[in-house]
């Protein structure tokens, strides 16, 4: 990744995996597995960013996910590495490790991922209405 991953959002997106009012079952299995690796004590967490959902993963619109900074805070490993290594900019490690979500959040990564995983075999229809904005707006997803 390149210092172009801008800063959160002001506010989660509305299909935002940490947000308590989006419904469950909108994201794989294997995205919600990744949001329990960053509760672990900052040492064993993973080094990767977690970029925001509603852009693509090379996209010039890239930016860190404002729920993942608002659950994580200043206690995520990637946004230390990151802003060592030159892939994010000092700013955006500064509003990402001090960001407050206006909106409520799951308090960790493992109540957000089991929220979510509940719904899989079976989404809501706003969670369906969810799924085809997604499709409609990121191109490199598969389906």
């Amino acid at each position: 990744m390149s210092a172009s991953l801008r800063p959160p959002a002001p506010r989660p997106c509305d299909s935002c995996p940490y947000r308590r009012d989006v419904p469950s079952g909108i994201w794989a299995q294997e995205e919600y597995d990744k949001l329990r690796r960053y509760d672990a004590p900052t040492p064993d967490q993973p080094q990767a960013l977690f970029q925001c959902h509603q852009a693509d993963e090379d996209s010039g619109a890239r930016r860190v996910c404002a729920g993942w900074a608002g659950c994580h805070g200043g206690h995520l490993l990637a946004l230390r590495i990151a802003v060592l290594e030159g892939r994010i900019e000092a700013s955006t490690y500064q509003t990402a490790s001090e960001y407050v979500s206006p909106v409520p959040l799951f308090a960790s990564g493992s109540e957000a991922a089991a929220h979510g995983q509940a719904g899989i075999d079976h989404p809501s229809g706003e969670a369906d209405r969810l799924i085809a904005k997604i499709s409609r707006v990121r191109g490199d997803l598969r389906t």
